[in-house]
Formats: structure tokens, C-alpha cells, sequence
């Protein structure tokens, strides 16, 4: 194999803040030479327990189509996919109400399969957790805004979004109403009128809370005309190429720890962090046990841990370190058949084995796909997945593009500070150690609890004049001290001035950080205004 660098690669991305803003990188235009580079970087040999890595793209590649075909038109008609090939464009999200700049990767899939051919996959994540079934609806007035969490369910355990149901179906019918009663006159036509009767009608059909999010959110796309499949990581998880891929970490994994672990040394290197659970936690030694990069649970028992793995011979033992233990027929050289056969039986009796995040867009950027979308998130995070594929696979990984994008709600005329409250703030320290600057012109017989200001200013002045000395040093830090202290009253009423205007200034700013947070969920924008706006993005 060609030896490559296996350091980190460090890339910024910065977040559009400007309303309308956008950020692709590399450009659209672009993708013809990213897609030639990735097919080149293809061009190897890597032994997968017994398959070559090229034998399992082709069977993998085959096998996500066929699988995304099948579930999206379970609930939406959809083009099935030419049968003269072509790329795998992919992105992935949690199945959740993201924000507009998230959204974006979804059109930007539609558009690039209409330009290039082949096939638009989008991976809903459902391997991550729900922690709080609520959304963030602003509401109140332009100048005195307010922000409420509203839910969408109860609360429950934070379980992973494949074994999270529905809890309180009233609820979740009734979002719409409580969202749009918040919103008031705010938001001219939240698309959420559209678009929730879809969720609500794919709750009579599926339970699953991630299942109505994203199946009603991709309905919904395709009234707006985009041409995408969709399919769950779970499903990803379960098919027979994924599993050969799963027991070929498990088999050399002492390899991949180590590869994984250097990386976000040097990841952390590069970015001067010095916590070390960011972006992810190392992956730990627990005694004999080494700790995987993927989560288990059951069905009966859907909290998710993490996978650790210790050798038995021939075999390999996987444990949650808790209740659950099996064991896998499998040698770090040997072949991975039967260890498939063994993990698949498992799957059907209920052991669940899913990837964490950077096995997540390693399987679909190195196998599955020929050009992967991430937002800026998973962008930085995929900085630690190339260092891993240039030292555990040893090859150059393939380029991913980096797409985002900001939009305000559409509530009229923003906020306006009366000034910067950083001015302001500067300002009134003048007032504490300058107050001669702002009594100038005062004449004591106005206030006389001033006494004498010109005086005072004057003898300021005197002090200041005065060269310092070690042996004056304490008396004239002092006496200037004093000064200052005897001319406040001279200036009390231009501090209550000023304090008045910081504390509006500040007011307005925070309502207008409010009514432009960029994280606000799609569907509380108008649907024309934001298929509008991120078609327009990729035209």
C-alpha cells in the first residue's frame, strides 16, 4: 500500500450568520473533480476477513438502493433509481426538527443527482437519542419577543430514536395548535399547518416518534418536487455487507483502537483542545476488555452502551459489561462468514449493534457512497474519520463536501439597539476615571453639592501634570482616586443616563438575537419562503 499522512488535515468552517447566508465547500461546481478524486482513491486492496474491500463496496452499494427503494415507497411515491448505476450522493441527520441549514444538504442531494445522474440518499440517524421531545418556538411581539420549549411528546427516557415511541399521541396531535397559538401574529404562515397534518397521518401508521418525523418531513419534500430516498441507519446496521464490516473492526480491533485513539490525540493537537471527551471520548480498556466503536442493547432493554469486546481463543466475546454477553466465532486473520451468520442470528433475536458517529460516515463515505454532504458539525468530527482511514486502511480517504445555510424568520423590522452596549459600557467607565471630560461648562451655584468641579479639575490636572516618582506614587494615585470620587455627583445624572440607554441597548440586542437564532426548526418558516430560498441555493 502507498504510505500517506496520517495527521489530522486541520479545516475551519465558519457558521453563515448573515441572514440568507450559505456556505459550500468545495463549490457546487466542484463536484465533477471531487467525484473523479474519489474514484480514484478507490484503487486499492484492503482485506475485509475474507472479502476484498471492493467485493463489499459493490455488494454494500447494491444493497442500500435496493433497501432505501424499498422503505421510501412504503410511504411515498418516489422514481426508482436508473439501472445503469451512476453515484451515490449521501447525507445524514437525526430524524428531528432541524433548522433550515440542515435542510439545505437535502436539497443540495436533489439537485446534484439531477445534474450528475445516479441515486440521492439520505441516512436518517436513528442510532443517536432523543433527549428532549420539544421545540424552541419564539413568540410575543417584534420588540419584546419571548422563546418557549413546546413538546411534541412527553418526556421519557432518553432511548435512540429507533426504539422511541409515541408516548402521549394527544400531544403530539396537538403540537401544530400550542406552536402556532405561541407564534401568534409573529410569523406570517408557519409552514407547520402544512406540514404537521403529515406527521399526525403517519402516526396512524407507525408509533415510532423518528419514523412520523422524517417519513412526514420527506412527504413533504416531495410535494416540493426533491427526488430522494431515505433510509434508517438501522436498517444500514442490519444488512449482511455491514455486519462482515462490524466483524472485521471486532476481529482487528486492538489495531483500530489505537488508530482511533492517535487520531483524536491528534485532532485535539491540532485544535488546542484539552478536554478529552471532545469531539468523542477515547475508546477505553476496561481489564481484558477493549471498548468498540459501536453501541448495544436489546429489545427488551433498548438503553444503549457501549460495545467491549476481549478475546477467548478463537473467539471473541462482546459484552455491554453489564447483563448481555455473546460470543463470535472469529481470529483476527480469518474468515468472517460464520461470525456474519452469528451476528445476524443475534439481530433476529433482538441484539441490536449500531455504529457510533464516525463509523457512521466512515461505512458511507468509504463504502457506501461516492460523495458524502455534512453540515459544519459533522464536518469538524469527519476531520478525526480521515485520520483513522489513513492509518487503519492506509489509504488517502475520500473528499467530502461541507454544506450550511442561515435564514432568518421573515418578522418584519428587527430590533435596533439604541447603541453598542459595549460603547455604552465605555462610556460610563469614563465617568468613573474621567468625570472632568463630562462636567465641563458646570457651574457650581447650579448644584451646590458639588462645590467647586473647576477646582477640582484643576487640581486633576495638577496631578496628572505631575511626574510620578516612587516617593509620590501612593499620594498621587490617591489623591486622583479622590478627585474622581468628588466630581461623581456632577455626573450621577448623565450615569443614569447612560445605564437607561445600556440597559434598552441590551434589550433590543437580546430580542434581536433572538428573532435571528438560526437554529429555529424548518417548519416554523413559511414553506415558499424556504423552498425558495435553499432551491435558489443550489441552481
Amino acid at each position: 500500500m502507498t504510505t500517506v499522512d496520517r495527521s489530522v488535515q486541520r479545516r475551519r468552517f465558519a457558521v453563515p450568520r448573515e441572514d440568507r447566508g450559505s456556505l459550500a465547500e468545495p463549490s457546487l461546481d466542484s463536484v465533477p473533480r471531487v467525484l473523479a478524486e474519489n474514484a480514484s482513491r478507490r484503487d486499492f486492496d484492503y482485506d475485509v476477513q475474507g472479502c476484498s474491500l471492493d467485493q463489499l463496496t459493490q455488494s454494500a452499494r447494491q444493497a442500500v438502493v435496493a433497501e432505501a427503494t424499498r422503505y421510501t415507497r412504503a410511504y411515498r411515491d418516489v422514481e426508482p433509481p436508473a439501472s445503469d448505476g451512476g453515484p451515490i450522493f449521501m447525507a445524514g441527520h437525526q430524524p428531528g426538527l432541524f433548522h433550515p441549514g440542515v435542510w439545505f444538504k437535502n436539497y443540495a442531494l436533489d439537485a446534484l443527482t439531477r445534474r450528475h445522474g445516479g441515486v440521492a440518499i439520505n441516512l436518517v440517524v436513528d442510532s443517536d437519542t432523543l433527549k428532549t421531545p420539544t421545540a424552541a418556538v419564539p413568540g410575543g411581539t417584534v420588540d419584546a419577543p419571548t422563546r418557549r420549549a413546546i413538546a411534541f411528546d412527553r418526556s421519557e427516557a432518553a432511548l435512540p430514536y429507533e426504539e422511541r415511541r409515541i408516548a402521549d399521541p394527544a400531544c403530539f396531535a396537538g403540537f401544530a395548535d400550542r406552536v402556532i397559538e405561541q407564534m401568534g401574529s409573529l410569523v406570517p404562515e408557519p409552514s407547520i399547518a402544512d406540514y404537521w397534518p403529515l406527521a399526525v397521518r403517519r402516526m396512524q401508521q407507525t408509533d415510532n416518534l423518528g419514523e412520523c418525523l422524517a417519513q412526514s418531513r420527506h412527504q413533504w419534500e416531495g410535494q416540493w418536487g426533491l427526488q430522494t430516498l431515505e433510509i434508517p441507519q438501522s436498517r444500514v446496521c442490519r444488512s449482511e455487507p455491514f455486519l462482515r464490516f462490524v466483524a472485521h473492526l471486532l476481529a482487528q480491533l486492538p489495531r483500530f483502537r489505537t488508530a482511533h485513539n492517535e487520531s483524536l490525540a491528534e485532532y485535539r493537537r491540532a485544535h488546542r483542545i484539552r478536554g478529552g471527551a471532545h469531539p468523542v471520548p477515547d475508546l477505553a480498556a476496561e481489564g481484558d476488555y477493549l471498548e468498540a466503536p459501536f453501541w448495544i442493547w436489546t429489545t427488551d432493554d433498548p438503553r444503549r452502551r457501549p460495545l467491549y469486546v476481549r478475546r477467548r481463543g478463537r473467539r471473541l466475546v462482546l459484552s455491554d459489561r453489564d447483563r448481555l454477553e455473546l460470543e463470535l466465532p472469529l481470529h483476527a486473520d480469518g474468515d468472517a462468514s460464520r461470525a456474519v451468520d452469528v451476528l445476524a442470528d443475534q439481530a433476529e433475536r433482538g441484539v441490536k449493534i449500531r455504529c457510533r458517529a464516525l463509523i457512521t460516515t466512515l461505512w458511507s463515505r468509504l463504502v457506501l457512497g461516492d460523495l458524502f454532504i455534512h453540515g459544519i458539525g459533522g464536518a469538524k468530527y469527519d476531520q478525526v474519520t480521515d485520520a483513522i482511514i489513513r492509518r487503519f486502511f492506509e489509504i488517502e480517504p475520500p473528499e467530502f463536501l461541507v454544506l450550511s445555510a442561515t435564514i432568518h424568520l421573515p418578522v418584519g423590522r428587527l430590533p435596533e439597539p439604541l447603541d453598542d452596549p459595549r460603547a455604552i459600557d465605555g462610556r460610563l467607565r469614563e465617568l468613573t476615571w474621567n468625570p472632568q471630560r463630562f462636567v465641563n461648562g458646570f457651574r457650581a451655584e447650579e448644584n451646590g453639592s458639588c462645590g467647586s468641579p473647576a477646582q477640582w479639575i484643576a487640581a486633576k490636572k495638577r496631578w496628572i501634570d505631575t511626574p510620578q516618582t516612587p516617593a509620590n506614587a501612593r499620594t498621587r494615585f490617591r489623591r486622583i482616586r479622590r478627585i474622581n470620587e468628588d466630581l461623581q455627583p456632577c455626573v450621577a445624572a448623565l450615569r443614569e443616563q447612560f445605564q437607561s440607554e445600556r440597559d434598552e441597548s441590551n434589550r433590543l440586542l437580546q430580542a434581536r438575537q433572538l428573532l435571528t437564532w438560526r437554529e429555529y426548526a424548518f417548519c416554523l418558516y413559511p414553506g415558499g419562503l424556504l423552498h425558495e430560498f435553499l432551491g435558489g441555493l443550489v441552481v
